[in-house]
């Protein structure tokens, strides 16, 4: 199993950490991870860090639908390619929740399964440059024909000759859209994926693989299909205290990530088993109890999902995660020592490693 490096959101003030993401190329990591909510954005950071690495694969995890057009997507995603050397990028896409589409980014909430099967559809047609792009799908359309169109749309080719062959992965958790990222995309940043579900998850990938097959004649199989999970890696002698330190966090996504009614953080945590957990969180966080919420969030919901302890613990804990089968692990965690521990539970090796 291959190891990335997740970045996380930026807070009040952008803090790139490019020395850690260095150690980490150096140690043999596979990736590095960029994500967005409502401040800084998932693509501008990547640019940077490919001036400052060599061979290390920059990803969105993930862009976020209604920040941008597809064409945006495609165009900012071969950009960075390009200026990488090409071969490192990864469109990794999402479709956020409707607080932020509509409250931030103005955009209706709509129809994401088909709002995400138009826009891959596009990006590929932008990346192959086989012909000028047109698309007649049921959320986006090229050229544009909708209200307020003045009529004068021309279907238009790339100008710049791009990767054809750039990976996009889909950060999905439903049954709905776990088929179809299964089907139209190259990879999977599985939500919710944690040592032990991947059966629940299979025959969801399977329909989708088969879906693929039927629409494009070509057999799409588990091996040409990338499975990427994430965890928590919290490096400390006090491990109920490296929980507490990872509550928060939970508290605000099961609490007050999305509304009471559709909540995607919620809603996993109830299907892993804890639904009084899951309610009584949401029930302080939104009434304001914060320090309550957190306090809520139970020492097994953490451990199940996170590496929390000394090193010895941490590199127990892995052999878990290397057998739950998951492509890719991306470690989020600030700490050097977090990075080094998962290296050396991961046996990687490099020749430039120090």
């Amino acid at each position: 199993m291959k190891l990335g490096l997740s970045l996380g959101y930026s807070g009040a003030h952008l803090d790139l950490p490019v020395d850690l993401v260095q150690r980490a190329e150096a140690l043999g990591y596979d990736s590095v991870w960029t994500a967005e909510a409502y401040g800084s954005d998932a693509v501008t950071p990547l640019a940077f860090l490919a001036a400052h690495t060599k061979r290390i694969r920059l990803g969105t995890g993930i862009m976020q639908l209604a920040a941008r057009s597809p064409a945006n997507a495609a165009m900012s995603a071969a950009t960075v390619d390009a200026l990488a050397g090409g071969g490192r990028f990864i469109a990794g896409l999402g479709v956020s929740g409707p607080q932020i589409v509509e409250g931030w980014y103005g955009e209706p909430w709509g129809r994401p399964y088909y709002r995400l099967k138009d826009y891959v559809a596009i990006m590929r047609k932008i990346f192959r440059r086989e012909a000028p792009v047109e698309h007649a799908g049921r959320e986006i359309s090229l050229p544009y024909r909708g209200a307020g169109a003045t009529g004068l749309g021309k279907p238009l080719k790339s100008i710049l000759h791009m990767n054809p062959d750039i990976p996009i992965w889909l950060g999905t958790g439903n049954e709905a859209t776990v088929k179809l990222t299964a089907e139209i995309a190259d990879g999977w940043m599985a939500l919710g994926f944690v040592p032990g579900t991947l059966p629940e998850f299979l025959p969801w990938l399977e329909e989708g693989f088969r879906r693929a097959e039927k629409a494009t004649g070509r057999r799409k199989t588990r091996a040409d299909f990338t499975i990427q999970a994430s965890v928590q890696v919290e490096v400390t002698e006090d491990v109920r205290a490296g929980l507490a330190r990872l509550k928060p966090e939970v508290a605000l996504y099961v609490g007050g990530m999305g509304a009471r009614e559709k909540n995607f953080h919620k809603d996993m945590m109830i299907r892993r088993g804890f639904a009084e957990a899951a309610e009584r969180i949401q029930e302080l966080y939104l009434a304001g109890r914060k320090e309550e919420a957190v306090a809520a969030v139970p020492d097994e919901w953490i451990d199940q999902k996170s590496l929390v302890g000394p090193p010895a613990r941490i590199r127990a804990g892995y052999r878990a995660w290397a057998e739950s089968g998951a492509d890719l692990l991306t470690v989020r965690s600030r700490q050097p020592a977090a990075i080094e521990v998962m290296a050396e539970a991961a046996g990687l090796t490099r020749e430039d490693a120090a």
